[in-house]
């Protein structure tokens, strides 16, 4: 959106303004403000669930020019850009500090060029999406077996949904905007999220068991539309771009202490929570690195009442 005077440029989300996401595209607008000398603006709309809309709509609303730019975890992006699924291996996820030394470096640069080559977008940064947990409704998750026959929501991925099958889950997709109702309705009885989510979305309300796995750690790409970044004058790009830094050092940081607000928040709401010294994280690794299971998707789960 373009006046004589101000160049504006909206961002939205799909989380409550409480979220590391929304704090952090918060950061952003104030830090653009500060650095633009009033010949740059950015508007931020928290959550477009808010307003009739699914989550999954920002990736097409960014590419179309709709939005101007949106975080959204990579994973959805895998199939076009397939070399973000290096984040895409469950159970095989290393530290925090380990991915985000790599991708402040020489692979987020590769990886930035591959996503521009492949769509509509530019990658401003790379945010923490949170270690994931698996939490259920049903019973206590330790191994594999406890697994089984268990219907889990987890991301539109063939590579994640592979490897749940074949620990005994039967995986789906729902979208984000959903997710609460399918768990209050038992939809699913289990699903894979950061704690963040588990609290943000209210899950653990229905949800009294927690599992803390650790499978992935969710990388979130800070976006923007790419013909629309690429026609700012270089001032400006420079100053959006020195704004996202500074803001994806602080989403980064509210991850981490977002992480230990949660787990008090989930005891203190009677959760049963299963630390990862008493959950066999070596079966769970060597079953989902495993062959896929042929014909495992052919039938449902069963039903539950």
């Amino acid at each position: 959106m373009y006046d004589a005077h101000m160049i504006t440029l909206h961002f939205a989300g799909y989380q409550p303004a409480r979220s590391v996401h929304s704090r952090a595209l918060h950061a952003l607008l104030d830090d653009v403000a500060r650095r633009a000398d009033g010949k740059l603006a950015i508007t931020v709309t928290d959550s477009i669930v808010s307003i009739g809309r699914k989550a999954a709509d920002l990736l097409t609303m960014v590419e179309s020019g709709e939005l101007d730019g949106c975080y959204f975890a990579s994973s959805y992006l895998a199939g076009r850009v397939p070399a973000l699924g290096v984040f895409d291996q469950p159970f095989q996820a290393r530290s925090r500090d380990a991915v985000f030394a790599g991708l402040d470096g020489d692979t987020g640069a590769s990886l930035a060029e591959c996503v521009a080559a492949a769509t509509g977008y530019r990658v401003l940064g790379y945010w923490d999406n949170g270690i994931r947990h698996i939490s259920n409704g049903v019973r206590t998750i330790r191994a594999p077996a406890d697994c089984a026959g268990l219907s889990l929501r987890t991301l539109d991925n063939a590579q994640h949904q592979d490897a749940f099958r074949r620990l005994g889950f039967w995986p789906m997709y729902i979208d984000v905007a959903d997710l609460p109702r399918a768990v209050a309705e038992r939809t699913v009885d289990a699903q894979e999220n950061p704690l963040t989510n588990m609290v943000n979305f209210g899950l653990h309300a229905h949800h009294k068991h927690v599992s803390l796995t650790g499978h992935l750690l969710g990388i979130a790409l800070l976006l923007v539309n790419r013909a629309c970044f690429d026609a700012l004058p270089a001032v400006l790009r420079d100053v959006v771009i020195d704004a996202a830094k500074a803001s994806t050092t602080m989403q980064r940081l509210f991850a981490v202490a977002e992480d230990a607000d949660c787990l008090r928040l989930l005891a203190n709401a009677g959760v049963a929570i299963v630390g990862p010294d008493a959950i066999d994280l070596p079966a769970f690794r060597a079953l989902a690195g495993a062959p896929p299971v042929i014909g495992a998707a052919e039938t449902g789960p069963p039903a539950r009442g």
